[in-house]
């Protein structure tokens, strides 16, 4: 009958006794409230958390009391419900804020109205997986210690608070999420700083370099260095294998408390580029991924999945600074002689076309000779862009697939391309103004004795601390309020606006010492074979797009191909999963 405007993602309702019906809008942080008798919108209700505050409350759950006069809003990313009074219709007020646990998705009142029921989507904790992923009697989500079952939802059941008490619960909330540290923003100074304290601050960097790879845990690739918090039995693809990260976080930066904010690829790139992933992409991922969705809900394929704001690049179009995507979002012909192509916006003439997106047939050296060959044509010009954001996706592995290369055949390639770039880099013109940030999109695929998010990060510029091992505590969003603050860009969400950036690891000093480039000490060039260990299981998995195949085997898969067909995975053994390798 009509169509009534909202919020971006209205995503529940809830109709009180006087007929007003009340809609959560996850993406803009508020509530709608319609007039049922008019159907039109009679006022908009902020969630967000203080004054300006960006984007990432999410909305996600209604109640309201059957008097109609107390509205119970469930706050997603906030982990809290905001308790709002409504008895005047038109002039909704904010009362306070109750803790609740990790991505509550969910608020109902009891019948009698004095008892609050409050669903977490993801629990209370994240947790160690040493002894994980792996698949059990063929049912991947059932694994506890693979992310996609790691985290356990549970239900928050208390008294509806009086109003002494939700001072004191407010008070709480502002304290979990930090809110209680923040500082009104003071104007920029001219201080000149490698990592700004300020957006807007000036910074010696010019060009940053910012490099997504896939899916591995801190302890598979670097749990061999004795410097770090690491589990040397876990290292499976350690110096051997991957020289050069081993050199880099040695010649620079070793941080071994760094944690991806993903739990899979599907909101792992939402997350490396948005800060935040949002709604939609939280709801979808597991079901996509226990093989009953509609598809890989992220990277572009819905629009949707985009946060309200954007990703970093249109953070970048907004300010005026030059960007430019080396496959980050970029969709890939299936003939590799056709240009690449992106259905995004502000991508658009902002991407390499001949640098070859997702595609595990084409190997990441190629990659790295093309990102190289086109910064040499900058250094002709002198004008290279200020972000550039690349992707070398050939650490997912594929497997023990019979005729593909093998596990870490595809890992030392990725090595030596990531080697490759930070050496052109420091010896190019650029070096004294760039500085190059790498992570993993998550950490879904491998072991890890601290925690399941735990993975890996790589800092190279002249500016960075050299030969040190970095302690603190850092996330997704903190390599992402770093960047912002050396480009001057705004936060993206509340997560990057509150996050710890990297202060500590930089210096204000240059050191222009160049890095060169280790040679693979594995093979490049080693294919499986029919015989391989879990070929028959690789063979059946898709890994035409990212994540499509199921990562529990697969994680299965290439622990026996490095480790040996009889080698015990670090869990106790279960007769019915050995029938998927039979």
């Amino acid at each position: 009958l009509k169509t009534i405007p909202v919020g971006d993602h209205p995503n529940k309702m809830a109709l009180a006794s006087d007929g007003r019906l009340f809609v959560a809008n996850a993406n803009t942080d508020n509530v709608s409230v319609i007039d049922t008798n008019t159907d039109s919108v009679l006022e908009t209700i902020s969630v967000k958390p203080y004054p300006n505050a960006p984007n990432g409350t999410t909305p996600n759950g209604l109640a309201v009391t059957p008097d109609a006069k107390t509205l119970f809003v469930a706050n997603a990313d906030n982990n809290d419900v905001t308790v709002v009074d409504i008895s005047k219709p038109g002039h909704a007020k904010i009362l306070g804020l109750i803790p609740a646990g990790w991505y509550p998705t969910g608020v109902a009142l009891s019948l009698a109205g004095d008892t609050l029921y409050v669903a977490n989507g993801k629990g209370i904790t994240s947790k160690a997986n040493p002894q994980g992923p792996q698949p059990v009697a063929g049912k991947y989500h059932n694994n506890k210690q693979y992310i996609g079952g790691l985290l356990w939802g549970t239900v928050s059941v208390l008294p509806v608070p009086d109003s002494l008490q939700l001072v004191r619960y407010t008070a709480q909330v502002r304290k979990n999420n930090g809110w209680d540290k923040l500082k009104k923003s003071a104007p920029a100074k001219k201080e000149m700083h490698a990592i700004p304290r300020r957006v807007g601050e000036p910074s010696p960097i010019k060009h940053v370099v910012y490099i997504i790879k896939e899916n591995r845990t801190y302890d598979q690739v670097f749990g061999d260095l004795p410097q770090g918090n690491g589990d040397s039995t876990l290292a499976i693809l350690g110096r051997k294998i991957t020289p050069n990260h081993h050199k880099i976080v040695e010649n620079f930066v070793l941080f071994d408390n760094f944690y991806v904010d993903a739990e899979v690829s599907a909101d792992g790139h939402e997350w490396s580029t948005a800060a935040i992933a949002t709604d939609f992409v939280e709801k979808t991922w597991p079901t996509t991924y226990s093989g009953r969705g509609r598809g890989y809900p992220s990277e572009g394929n819905y629009k949707i999945a985009f946060p309200a704001v954007g990703y970093i690049w249109d953070a970048a179009a907004r300010k005026g600074i030059s960007y430019r995507s080396y496959a980050e979002f970029i969709k890939a012909p299936p003939d590799t002689a056709e240009p690449a192509f992106t259905t995004m916006k502000n991508l658009q003439g902002h991407f390499d076309p001949r640098f070859r997106p997702w595609d595990l047939d084409y190997m990441d050296i190629w990659r790295a000779r093309e990102f190289i060959r086109e910064m040499h044509e900058y250094e002709k010009s002198g004008d290279w862009p200020n972000l550039m954001i690349m992707r070398l996706p050939n650490d997912h592995t594929y497997g023990t697939r019979p005729g593909k290369h093998t596990p870490r055949s595809m890992v030392a390639d990725n090595d030596l391309a990531l080697g490759m770039v930070v050496d052109a880099i420091s010896h190019s013109k650029f070096w004294k103004e760039t500085a190059i940030f790498v992570l993993e999109d998550d950490a879904q695929n491998g072991p890890d004795h601290v925690d399941a998010h735990r993975s890996v990060l790589l800092v190279a510029s002249p500016y960075t601390r050299r030969g040190v091992v970095d302690h603190n505590m850092y996330d997704t969003a903190s390599v992402l309020k770093t960047i912002e603050l050396i480009l001057g860009l705004p936060p993206m969400s509340q997560y990057d606006a509150a996050a710890f950036p990297l202060i500590p690891a930089f210096q204000d000093k240059p050191n222009l010492e160049p890095y060169t480039h280790l040679k693979n000490t594995y093979p490049l060039d080693l294919f499986n074979t029919k015989t391989a260990f879990g070929a028959n299981l690789s063979l059946a998995m898709d890994f035409d797009e990212e994540d499509e195949t199921p990562e529990l085997a697969l994680n299965r898969v290439i622990w026996g191909a490095i480790k040996g067909p009889n080698a015990p995975f670090p869990q106790i053994q279960h007769r019915r999963f050995a029938q998927l390798f039979n």
